[in-house]
């Protein structure tokens, strides 16, 4: 594995990731804030949520891509189009499985058969996330898309 080319390229593809969701909540394509999301699973505060769950977004966006080099590394090469189809693969699974249990995991995210209560006050995302946007499940796509992509076009694989 060619560590430094990770860190690198994992931490801009994270940065890259983040702010294609950030500018769609922005634009009004989705009302999705998946930084929001995560730091509220910490603190009730919505200032700090925003910011801790900025740091664990970008560590998670780097523990994920270390999936991505882990196939490249595997296969002998890092395309974009390779990049791209993990990108897919891992959009598609966050969207039909990971946020359908996002609300089991977050102790502030009301569930689809249970609604808000006092402590459980976040809308829950609900099959593609739907429930945050028809818009959401592009964007989030894109944004993995592009992910893969610079990981592919970017990362080395170490020479065997």
């Amino acid at each position: 594995m060619s560590f430094g080319s990770w860190l690198l390229w994992g931490f801009v593809a994270t940065l890259v990731l983040t702010s294609i969701m950030a500018a769609s909540q922005g634009l009004r394509l989705t009302r999705m804030n998946l930084p929001y999301m995560l730091g509220t699973m910490f603190t009730p505060s919505r200032d700090r949520a925003k910011l801790l769950g900025f740091a664990v977004h970008v560590v998670n966006g780097w523990m994920f891509s270390l999936l991505y080099v882990a196939a490249f590394e595997a296969w002998g090469r890092a395309t974009l189009w390779l990049g791209a189809a993990i990108g897919f693969v891992h959009a598609t699974f966050v969207l039909t499985a990971g946020m359908r249990i996002l609300p089991g995991l977050h102790p502030r995210m009301a569930s689809e058969e249970q609604g808000p209560s006092v402590t459980r006050q976040l809308e829950p995302p609900g099959f593609l996330a739907l429930n945050y946007g028809v818009r959401t499940p592009l964007t989030a796509l894109a944004a993995h898309l592009v992910f893969g992509g610079i990981l592919g076009a970017f990362y080395r694989v170490a020479p065997s």
